[in-house]
C-alpha cells in the first residue's frame, strides 16, 4: 500500500539542487536554501531533474510518511524557486497597521495596540494601506505568521469586520434587526 501522492516524483526547476544526505533533504536555488530531515521510514533519491520518494516498508505509517515527505520537499523546491505569498486585508473603520524594521505595529479597534515582531526569514510589504503581504520561502513559516496575524482580530460575520485572507469569503449573517 503506497501513497497516491508520494508517488509522484517532484520536478526539480533549473536553478534548483537538491541533495540527500545522512537522512537530511538540502535544497537550493535562487530565493535561499531549506534542508528537511527524513524518516526512516522513505527512501529519497535524486534522479535526473527529480527527486522520488519511495515507503522502506509496507506498514501503514510508511505510506502516510511517503505522501508527507514527497510534499514537505515538493514544498522546499517551489520555496527556493518561487516562494510563497500570502496576503491579508483589513475591513473596518480606524484599523491602521505599519511596518518599521522588523516591528508590525497594529491598531485593530482595542484599547492598546498589537506589536507583532517579523521571524527571520519572513518578508512584510503593506500594499494601499489595507493589504499586508507575506512572504518568504518556507512554506509553514509564511502560513503559520499570517494565521497568528489573522487571529488578533477574525473576521465576524455580522459586519464583516477584521483581518481576512485575499481570497476568504466571510459568509454574512443577518443581524437581530433582520428577521422579523
Amino acid at each position: 500500500m503506497a501513497s497516491k501522492i508520494g508517488k509522484l516524483p517532484v520536478a526539480i526547476p533549473a536553478g534548483v539542487t537538491v541533495s540527500v544526505a545522512d537522512n537530511v533533504v538540502t535544497a537550493k536555488g535562487a530565493k535561499g536554501e531549506l534542508t528537511q530531515k527524513i524518516n526512516d521510514l522513505v527512501k529519497v533519491e535524486v534522479k535526473g531533474t527529480e527527486v522520488v520518494v519511495n515507503p522502506s516498508n509496507e506498514s501503514k505509517a510508511a505510506s502516510a510518511a511517503h505522501g508527507l515527505f514527497r510534499v514537505l520537499i515538493a514544498n522546499m523546491v517551489k520555496g527556493v524557486s518561487e516562494g510563497y505569498t500570502r496576503v491579508l486585508v483589513k475591513t473596518g473603520v480606524g484599523y491602521h497597521w505599519e511596518v518599521s524594521g522588523n516591528v508590525i505595529n497594529m491598531n485593530l479597534g482595542f484599547s492598546s495596540d498589537f506589536v507583532v515582531v517579523i521571524p527571520e526569514g519572513i518578508t512584510v510589504t503593506i500594499d494601499k494601506e489595507e493589504k499586508l503581504t507575506i512572504t518568504g520561502i518556507d512554506k509553514q513559516k509564511v502560513g503559520e505568521f499570517s494565521a497568528q496575524i489573522r487571529k488578533l482580530r477574525a473576521p465576524e460575520p455580522y459586519k464583516g469586520k477584521g483581518i481576512r485572507y485575499e481570497n476568504e469569503v466571510i459568509r454574512r449573517k443577518v443581524g437581530k434587526t433582520g428577521v422579523k
